[in-house]
């Protein structure tokens, strides 16, 4: 294992940045298997943003050998203490040292020193209860990077579906009082962007109904009339290539567009976790930079026992180090 600097530079091959996520979850497991993973099938270079004492541990739970652990360099946070580490626990400062990783690595991707960063599960009870108002990456990566909060948008990815969401975390009443033809054209464009920075020039977008068979014409109430119709007549006047607003049933079951754009969480999420229950990736769009955690969580009960399964972050990192692969201005550590 090689403890790296901030400041330091290596070889001009892009580096992908890991937060590690909550340190007493699962994080740190998967974060160490997919890293060493992705440098042996697809010799990509990895970053760890963490606390230095505990990739150790985890190195030695899973009786990594030298050679291993010299494929493994890390930038040590300092967040934790020996002491504080309790794998299992939920803990406020472990959400505290969450946030630190994810501020480490937003730090070095604006340095230039990595192409693109991946995160490991978090949890929010223990961000929040570090005093830390927090409701998912999103919102975090937009505070760092300076981007308004309601212009990031998360985009999952399973098996070659992309869906990126209107709305998340609110009752349904609430999202749907919400959407608006200017949100739907802001996620939309979010999407299509970055779709863009991984290589995909001019991704096709369907933009999906808010209601059954989008309204079916005013049969089953006029919002899709009202906002997504408008919507998709505006982004085609700018350009994007968008067909829609389609029935969410028959648009997802087709899958004949590169881009999907739901207006409410479950539209998105359970078409995504129907392909792949464990192994969706998370990419927040609408940043300045490419960034993606897994679609599941920290798993406390299972942590620092060796057994968490580390394909969804196998499969984020790979698909960051597919779009850093493809941009010629990817960074490198």
């Amino acid at each position: 294992m090689t403890r790296v600097q901030a400041g330091d530079a290596g070889s001009d091959a892009p580096v992908i940045g890991i937060a590690v996520g909550d340190p007493q979850g699962i994080g740190p497991e998967i974060a160490v298997r997919a890293a060493l993973g992705v440098q042996r099938t697809r010799g990509v270079r990895t970053l760890l943003f963490a606390d230095d004492f505990v990739v150790t541990a985890v190195c030695d739970q899973l009786g990594l050998g030298p050679a291993e652990r010299a494929g493994l360099q890390v930038q040590h946070v300092g967040a934790l203490t020996p002491s504080q580490w309790q794998p299992g626990q939920v803990a406020a400062h472990a959400g505290a040292a969450t946030v630190a990783y994810v501020r480490a690595g937003v730090a070095a991707a604006q340095a230039g020193r990595i192409a693109a960063l991946a995160a490991a599960p978090h949890s929010e009870t223990a961000v929040n209860a570090a005093g830390i108002p927090f409701s998912g990456y999103g919102g975090l990566l937009a505070d760092l990077t300076g981007t308004p909060r309601d212009r990031v948008f998360l985009l999952l990815q399973a098996q070659g579906l992309r869906v990126v969401h209107c709305t998340l975390h609110e009752s349904v009443v609430a999202a749907v009082a919400r959407i608006t033809p200017e949100l739907v054209q802001a996620a939309a464009r979010a999407g299509v962007e970055t779709l863009r920075r991984m290589g995909l020039r001019e991704p096709s977008v369907c933009v999906l109904g808010i209601n059954p068979h989008a309204g079916e014409g005013g049969l089953f109430g006029d919002e899709d009339e009202r906002v997504t119709r408008v919507a998709v007549a505006a982004l085609s006047a700018s350009g994007v290539q968008v067909h829609g607003p389609l029935g969410a049933d028959l648009a997802l079951s087709e899958r004949r567009h590169d881009l999907y754009v739901a207006m409410l969480h479950d539209q998105g999420h359970i078409a995504t976790k129907m392909l792949s229950p464990k192994g969706a990736s998370a990419l927040v769009a609408g940043l300045p930079l490419l960034f993606a955690s897994v679609g599941h969580g920290a798993a406390f009960d299972i942590a620092g026992r060796g057994v968490a399964d580390a394909g969804a972050m196998l499969d984020t990192l790979t698909l960051l180090a597919d779009a850093a692969a493809s941009n010629p201005s990817a960074a490198s550590a």
